[in-house]
């Protein structure tokens, strides 16, 4: 079997925590709409997916969200409220760092927009960390459309068993795994770290 040359992360769930209810709450505190509809409109909504699929900007994001809620604030307000909702998973980045200390090339592949993007990147320096970024703003698709993967193997310039691939959702795994990879369903820091030592890397 080929040896794995290659670690992809999954970003949300798997290296940083979020609660889209925070901004919720937050954005109600500014707004006529109450923290359920809010959290609604920016989590798993059709207008979240065109921001997080570049069909639209953060300008126009900002726009149409504060239209559908009352929001009183400027996108300079907005921006802070919308992203900062993210908490580091410690092991996972001590995982990533061990790693990069053994010279394992280690990505970044998520469903993602540039405001949470520019924030994680001021917040958190582990994200500078990583040898690239495939992000699906930037590509016009999401997990897990084939497209997004090919950018991968691409990026890496690896493919079937040479990548280890971590992500939370089963139906991005499923993909990453009907392509060969070594797909991980994330369930816990001390599941994933066994399963990468079954892979054969050894950290």
């Amino acid at each position: 079997m080929t040896n794995p040359h290659t670690v992809v992360f999954d970003l949300g769930k798997v290296l940083l925590d979020f609660d889209y209810g925070k901004s919720a709450r937050l954005f109600a505190a500014r707004s006529k709409a109450g923290p359920e509809a809010v959290e609604k409109l920016i989590n798993h909504s059709p207008l979240l997916y065109r921001f997080e699929t570049g069909l639209m900007t953060r300008e126009e994001f900002y726009r149409e969200v504060a239209a559908a809620t009352g929001f009183d604030g400027t996108l300079a307000d907005f921006a802070p409220i919308f992203a900062d909702i993210f908490e580091p998973i410690p092991p996972m980045v001590e995982l990533q760092a061990a790693l990069r200390k053994r010279g394992i090339p280690t990505f970044i592949f998520s469903n993602t927009n540039d405001l949470a993007i520019g924030h994680i990147r001021q917040k958190y320096p582990f994200f500078s960390q990583f040898d690239g970024y495939i992000l699906s703003y930037e590509h016009g698709a999401m997990k897990p459309a084939a497209k997004l993967y090919e950018v991968v193997e691409r990026e890496t310039g690896r493919r079937g068993g040479e990548i280890i691939y971590l992500d939370d959702r089963a139906e991005n795994v499923a993909a990453g795994a009907a392509r060969g990879w070594r797909a991980i369903l994330h369930e816990s820091p001390p599941r994933t770290l066994a399963a990468i030592r079954a892979a054969g890397l050894d950290v």
